[in-house]
Protein backbone atom coordinates (compact mmCIF):
# COMPACT_ATOMS: atom_id res chain seq x y z
CA UNK A 1 0.00 0.00 0.00
CA UNK A 2 1.46 3.26 -0.96
CA UNK A 3 1.46 6.40 1.34
CA UNK A 4 1.96 9.94 0.25
CA UNK A 5 5.42 11.24 0.40
CA UNK A 6 4.66 13.52 3.57
CA UNK A 7 2.11 10.68 4.86
CA UNK A 8 5.67 8.10 4.64
CA UNK A 9 7.70 10.98 6.57
CA UNK A 10 5.04 11.35 9.28
CA UNK A 11 4.55 7.25 9.93
CA UNK A 12 8.70 7.08 10.34
CA UNK A 13 8.41 10.12 12.57
CA UNK A 14 5.92 8.39 14.33
CA UNK A 15 8.15 5.45 15.03
CA UNK A 16 10.55 6.62 16.78
CA UNK A 17 7.64 8.58 19.10
CA UNK A 18 6.42 5.54 19.67
CA UNK A 19 9.33 3.98 21.25
CA UNK A 20 9.36 6.87 23.60
CA UNK A 21 5.66 6.79 24.51
CA UNK A 22 5.40 3.04 25.28
CA UNK A 23 8.24 3.61 27.70
CA UNK A 24 6.65 6.61 29.27
CA UNK A 25 3.55 5.13 29.38
CA UNK A 26 5.45 1.89 31.32
CA UNK A 27 5.08 3.42 34.74
CA UNK A 28 1.76 5.00 34.31
CA UNK A 29 -0.65 1.74 33.26
CA UNK A 30 -3.29 -0.60 35.27
CA UNK A 31 -3.61 -4.26 35.26
CA UNK A 32 -6.59 -5.98 36.09
CA UNK A 33 -7.76 -9.69 36.04
CA UNK A 34 -5.23 -10.95 38.64
CA UNK A 35 -4.54 -14.24 35.94
CA UNK A 36 -4.99 -15.12 32.46
CA UNK A 37 -3.88 -14.36 29.07
CA UNK A 38 -2.28 -10.87 28.99
CA UNK A 39 -3.78 -8.26 27.02
CA UNK A 40 -1.72 -4.90 26.41
CA UNK A 41 -4.53 -2.33 25.62
CA UNK A 42 -3.97 1.14 24.81
CA UNK A 43 -5.96 3.92 25.36
CA UNK A 44 -6.42 7.60 25.52
CA UNK A 45 -7.62 9.95 28.75
CA UNK A 46 -11.28 10.78 27.95
CA UNK A 47 -14.47 9.50 27.45
CA UNK A 48 -14.23 7.44 24.33
CA UNK A 49 -10.77 6.63 24.67
CA UNK A 50 -11.13 5.46 28.17
CA UNK A 51 -14.61 5.06 29.19
CA UNK A 52 -14.58 0.90 27.97
CA UNK A 53 -11.65 0.24 29.65
CA UNK A 54 -12.78 1.64 33.06
CA UNK A 55 -15.90 -0.15 32.95
CA UNK A 56 -14.05 -3.45 31.84
CA UNK A 57 -12.03 -2.96 35.11
CA UNK A 58 -14.14 -2.10 37.70
CA UNK A 59 -17.03 -4.70 36.74
CA UNK A 60 -14.07 -7.41 36.48
CA UNK A 61 -14.89 -8.10 32.28
CA UNK A 62 -11.24 -8.89 32.02
CA UNK A 63 -11.31 -11.60 34.76
CA UNK A 64 -14.20 -12.93 33.82
CA UNK A 65 -12.83 -13.93 30.47
CA UNK A 66 -9.68 -15.43 31.16
CA UNK A 67 -8.13 -11.96 30.57
CA UNK A 68 -5.48 -9.53 32.27
CA UNK A 69 -5.09 -6.06 31.02
CA UNK A 70 -2.16 -3.93 30.97
CA UNK A 71 -3.84 -0.99 30.34
CA UNK A 72 -1.26 1.69 29.01
CA UNK A 73 -2.28 5.86 28.05
CA UNK A 74 -1.39 7.52 25.20
CA UNK A 75 -2.01 11.01 23.60
CA UNK A 76 -2.85 9.73 20.13
CA UNK A 77 -4.31 6.92 18.01
CA UNK A 78 -1.45 7.20 15.44
CA UNK A 79 1.16 6.61 18.23
CA UNK A 80 -1.26 3.46 19.22
CA UNK A 81 -0.90 1.84 15.45
CA UNK A 82 3.05 2.32 15.44
CA UNK A 83 3.23 0.61 19.11
CA UNK A 84 0.77 -2.44 17.39
CA UNK A 85 3.44 -2.74 13.96
CA UNK A 86 6.29 -2.93 16.72
CA UNK A 87 4.25 -5.94 18.47
CA UNK A 88 4.78 -3.52 21.65
CA UNK A 89 1.23 -3.65 22.20
CA UNK A 90 -1.96 -5.54 21.65
CA UNK A 91 -5.09 -3.28 21.05
CA UNK A 92 -5.55 0.16 20.94
CA UNK A 93 -7.89 3.21 20.38
CA UNK A 94 -7.98 5.70 17.90
CA UNK A 95 -10.53 8.65 17.28
CA UNK A 96 -11.78 9.45 13.52
CA UNK A 97 -8.48 11.15 12.24
CA UNK A 98 -6.47 8.08 12.43
CA UNK A 99 -8.05 5.90 10.68
CA UNK A 100 -5.97 6.24 7.66
CA UNK A 101 -3.41 4.13 9.09
CA UNK A 102 -6.23 0.59 9.25
CA UNK A 103 -7.16 2.03 5.70
CA UNK A 104 -3.28 1.96 4.86
CA UNK A 105 -3.24 -1.28 6.09
CA UNK A 106 -1.19 -1.00 9.17
CA UNK A 107 -3.67 -2.54 11.53
CA UNK A 108 -7.54 -3.80 11.82
CA UNK A 109 -10.62 -2.01 12.76
CA UNK A 110 -11.94 -4.84 15.44
CA UNK A 111 -14.71 -2.59 16.86
CA UNK A 112 -16.54 0.59 16.34
CA UNK A 113 -16.84 2.74 19.48
CA UNK A 114 -18.61 5.79 18.85
CA UNK A 115 -19.42 8.08 16.48
CA UNK A 116 -17.32 11.70 17.51
CA UNK A 117 -18.31 15.09 17.54
CA UNK A 118 -15.65 16.51 20.01
CA UNK A 119 -13.42 18.02 17.18
CA UNK A 120 -13.45 21.91 16.45
CA UNK A 121 -11.29 24.28 14.71
CA UNK A 122 -10.57 26.75 17.40
CA UNK A 123 -9.18 30.18 17.18
CA UNK A 124 -8.02 33.05 19.06
CA UNK A 125 -10.98 35.74 20.14
CA UNK A 126 -11.49 38.20 17.46
CA UNK A 127 -11.15 35.68 14.59
CA UNK A 128 -14.33 35.09 13.29
CA UNK A 129 -13.76 33.33 10.35
CA UNK A 130 -11.58 30.41 8.61
CA UNK A 131 -10.70 33.26 5.97
CA UNK A 132 -9.44 35.53 8.44
CA UNK A 133 -6.86 32.74 9.59
CA UNK A 134 -5.36 33.05 6.13
CA UNK A 135 -1.33 33.76 7.23
CA UNK A 136 -1.48 32.93 10.60
CA UNK A 137 -0.70 30.32 12.79
CA UNK A 138 -2.68 27.40 13.37
CA UNK A 139 -1.33 24.36 15.19
CA UNK A 140 -2.60 20.58 14.50
CA UNK A 141 -1.71 17.43 15.81
CA UNK A 142 -0.84 15.64 12.56
CA UNK A 143 -2.49 12.29 11.38
CA UNK A 144 -5.45 12.94 14.18
CA UNK A 145 -9.13 13.91 13.88
CA UNK A 146 -7.46 17.51 14.83
CA UNK A 147 -5.81 17.79 11.45
CA UNK A 148 -8.81 15.94 9.99
CA UNK A 149 -11.31 19.12 11.08
CA UNK A 150 -8.93 21.57 10.27
CA UNK A 151 -8.52 20.05 6.25
CA UNK A 152 -12.41 20.09 5.99
CA UNK A 153 -13.13 23.34 7.44
CA UNK A 154 -10.35 24.67 5.02
CA UNK A 155 -11.73 22.64 2.25
CA UNK A 156 -15.49 24.08 2.83
CA UNK A 157 -13.82 27.77 3.16
CA UNK A 158 -12.09 27.18 -0.14
CA UNK A 159 -8.59 27.15 1.39
CA UNK A 160 -5.83 24.71 1.90
CA UNK A 161 -3.25 24.72 4.42
CA UNK A 162 -0.84 26.42 2.32
CA UNK A 163 -3.33 29.64 3.58
CA UNK A 164 -2.00 29.37 6.85
CA UNK A 165 1.08 28.48 8.68
CA UNK A 166 0.44 25.37 9.81
CA UNK A 167 2.43 23.91 13.03
CA UNK A 168 2.71 20.22 14.01
CA UNK A 169 2.20 19.38 18.10
CA UNK A 170 1.17 17.46 20.07
CA UNK A 171 -1.52 17.81 22.13
CA UNK A 172 -0.18 19.01 25.14
CA UNK A 173 1.89 21.53 23.39
CA UNK A 174 -1.31 23.19 21.53
CA UNK A 175 -3.27 23.22 25.05
CA UNK A 176 -0.41 25.57 26.00
CA UNK A 177 0.26 27.19 23.38
CA UNK A 178 -3.43 27.89 22.24
CA UNK A 179 -4.28 29.28 26.33
CA UNK A 180 -0.67 31.43 26.29
CA UNK A 181 -1.63 33.20 22.82
CA UNK A 182 1.26 31.88 20.87
CA UNK A 183 -0.82 30.58 18.15
CA UNK A 184 -3.34 31.92 16.37
CA UNK A 185 -5.53 28.40 16.10
CA UNK A 186 -5.44 25.34 16.26
CA UNK A 187 -7.41 21.83 14.86
CA UNK A 188 -8.08 20.41 18.40
CA UNK A 189 -10.56 18.25 20.21
CA UNK A 190 -12.84 18.15 23.46
CA UNK A 191 -12.16 17.63 26.07
CA UNK A 192 -8.55 18.85 26.49
CA UNK A 193 -10.68 22.01 24.42
CA UNK A 194 -12.39 22.79 27.67
CA UNK A 195 -9.11 23.47 29.13
CA UNK A 196 -7.98 26.01 27.29
CA UNK A 197 -11.23 27.95 27.60
CA UNK A 198 -10.88 28.08 31.43
CA UNK A 199 -7.81 30.26 30.12
CA UNK A 200 -9.45 31.70 27.50
CA UNK A 201 -13.58 32.03 27.97
CA UNK A 202 -14.29 33.84 24.61
CA UNK A 203 -12.36 30.92 22.50
CA UNK A 204 -14.04 31.04 18.89
CA UNK A 205 -14.66 27.84 17.34
CA UNK A 206 -14.79 28.31 13.83
CA UNK A 207 -15.67 24.70 12.91
CA UNK A 208 -17.44 21.42 14.10
CA UNK A 209 -17.72 17.65 12.90
CA UNK A 210 -21.40 18.02 12.65
CA UNK A 211 -21.07 20.71 10.40
CA UNK A 212 -19.51 17.77 7.87
CA UNK A 213 -22.24 15.45 8.96
CA UNK A 214 -23.89 15.47 5.44
CA UNK A 215 -20.08 14.26 4.21
CA UNK A 216 -18.69 11.91 6.26
CA UNK A 217 -18.96 10.37 9.41
CA UNK A 218 -16.72 10.49 12.50
CA UNK A 219 -16.48 6.65 14.15
CA UNK A 220 -13.96 6.27 16.88
CA UNK A 221 -12.78 3.03 16.97
CA UNK A 222 -10.70 -0.14 19.06
CA UNK A 223 -7.45 -1.36 16.87
CA UNK A 224 -5.61 -4.99 16.89
CA UNK A 225 -2.28 -5.68 15.16
CA UNK A 226 -2.62 -7.25 11.86
CA UNK A 227 -0.19 -10.33 13.46
CA UNK A 228 -2.25 -11.01 16.38
CA UNK A 229 -5.57 -10.99 14.29
CA UNK A 230 -4.00 -13.14 11.84
CA UNK A 231 -2.12 -15.49 14.43
CA UNK A 232 -4.60 -15.52 17.54
CA UNK A 233 -7.93 -15.51 16.63
CA UNK A 234 -9.07 -16.50 20.09
CA UNK A 235 -7.35 -14.01 21.86
CA UNK A 236 -9.31 -11.45 19.80
CA UNK A 237 -12.61 -13.08 20.41
CA UNK A 238 -11.95 -12.75 24.30
CA UNK A 239 -10.95 -9.14 24.05
CA UNK A 240 -14.02 -8.76 21.57
CA UNK A 241 -16.23 -10.17 24.20
CA UNK A 242 -14.95 -7.58 26.75
CA UNK A 243 -15.45 -4.62 24.76
CA UNK A 244 -19.30 -6.52 24.01
CA UNK A 245 -19.74 -6.52 27.57
CA UNK A 246 -18.48 -2.83 27.99
CA UNK A 247 -20.46 -1.75 24.79
CA UNK A 248 -23.34 -2.91 26.23
CA UNK A 249 -23.08 -1.54 30.15
CA UNK A 250 -22.07 1.72 28.21
CA UNK A 251 -25.38 2.58 26.62
CA UNK A 252 -27.23 0.81 29.19
CA UNK A 253 -26.00 2.93 32.23
CA UNK A 254 -24.46 5.89 31.08
CA UNK A 255 -24.70 7.79 33.98
CA UNK A 256 -22.49 5.18 36.06
CA UNK A 257 -20.40 4.43 32.96
CA UNK A 258 -19.19 8.27 33.17
CA UNK A 259 -18.64 7.83 36.79
CA UNK A 260 -16.42 5.04 36.67
CA UNK A 261 -14.71 7.05 33.39
CA UNK A 262 -14.41 9.70 35.91
CA UNK A 263 -12.66 7.76 38.82
CA UNK A 264 -10.04 6.29 36.48
CA UNK A 265 -8.76 9.41 35.48
CA UNK A 266 -9.01 10.96 38.27
CA UNK A 267 -11.36 14.24 37.11
CA UNK A 268 -14.90 15.43 38.05
CA UNK A 269 -17.75 13.50 36.60
CA UNK A 270 -19.19 16.78 35.39
CA UNK A 271 -16.28 17.45 32.93
CA UNK A 272 -16.55 13.55 31.56
CA UNK A 273 -20.25 13.91 30.74
CA UNK A 274 -19.88 17.35 29.47
CA UNK A 275 -17.48 14.82 26.65
CA UNK A 276 -19.29 12.40 26.71
CA UNK A 277 -21.99 15.06 25.52
CA UNK A 278 -19.94 15.55 22.43
CA UNK A 279 -20.46 12.06 20.77
CA UNK A 280 -22.89 9.74 20.07
CA UNK A 281 -22.74 6.42 21.92
CA UNK A 282 -23.95 3.06 20.41
CA UNK A 283 -25.04 0.01 21.61
CA UNK A 284 -23.81 -3.23 21.09
CA UNK A 285 -27.29 -4.98 18.95
CA UNK A 286 -27.03 -1.43 17.12
CA UNK A 287 -23.57 -1.70 16.03
CA UNK A 288 -23.87 -5.52 15.11
CA UNK A 289 -27.29 -4.30 12.67
CA UNK A 290 -25.13 -1.39 11.99
CA UNK A 291 -22.00 -4.38 10.50
CA UNK A 292 -24.37 -6.89 8.98
CA UNK A 293 -26.23 -3.83 6.46
CA UNK A 294 -23.05 -1.96 5.79
CA UNK A 295 -23.84 1.00 7.40
CA UNK A 296 -19.93 0.94 8.70
CA UNK A 297 -18.37 0.02 5.62
CA UNK A 298 -20.45 2.80 4.11
CA UNK A 299 -18.83 5.45 7.22
CA UNK A 300 -15.27 3.68 6.26
CA UNK A 301 -15.38 4.04 2.79
CA UNK A 302 -16.49 7.68 3.71
CA UNK A 303 -13.47 8.25 5.05
CA UNK A 304 -11.70 6.58 2.68
CA UNK A 305 -12.64 8.84 -0.18
CA UNK A 306 -11.90 12.05 2.43
CA UNK A 307 -8.30 10.68 2.84
CA UNK A 308 -7.55 10.12 -0.94
CA UNK A 309 -8.75 13.70 -1.41
CA UNK A 310 -6.87 15.11 1.36
CA UNK A 311 -3.70 13.55 -0.08
CA UNK A 312 -3.36 11.15 3.03
CA UNK A 313 -3.63 8.04 1.23
CA UNK A 314 -3.19 6.95 -2.58
CA UNK A 315 -4.92 3.79 -2.62
CA UNK A 316 -6.50 2.46 0.25
CA UNK A 317 -7.76 -1.14 1.58
CA UNK A 318 -11.17 -1.92 1.55
CA UNK A 319 -13.08 -1.13 4.69
CA UNK A 320 -14.25 -5.10 4.18
CA UNK A 321 -10.63 -5.80 4.38
CA UNK A 322 -9.95 -3.86 7.38
CA UNK A 323 -12.92 -4.02 9.73
CA UNK A 324 -13.16 -7.16 11.07
CA UNK A 325 -17.33 -7.33 11.47
CA UNK A 326 -17.41 -11.02 11.58
CA UNK A 327 -15.34 -11.40 14.47
CA UNK A 328 -16.90 -8.41 16.83
CA UNK A 329 -20.51 -9.88 16.11
CA UNK A 330 -18.66 -13.74 16.62
CA UNK A 331 -17.23 -12.65 19.33
CA UNK A 332 -21.35 -12.23 21.12
CA UNK A 333 -21.66 -15.91 20.44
Amino acid sequence: MRLSRTRRHLTAALAGVAATALLAACGSGDSSGGSGDTVRFGYINDFNGASLIAIAEAKGLWKKHGLTADAKVFTNGPLQIQALGTENLDFGYIGPGAMWLPASGQAKVVAINTLGNSDRVLAQPGITSMQELEGKTVAVPEGTSGDMILSLALKKAGMTKDDLKVVPMDPSTIVSAVSSKKVDGAGFWYPAAATIKKQIPDLVELAKNTDFEDEVSFPTAFVAGNKLVADNPEKVKKVLAVLREAIAFRSEHTDEAIALTAEKLKIPADQVKADAANNKVLGVEELDKLTRDGTIDKWLKGMNDYFVEAGKLEQPVDPEKYYTGDLFIGAGK
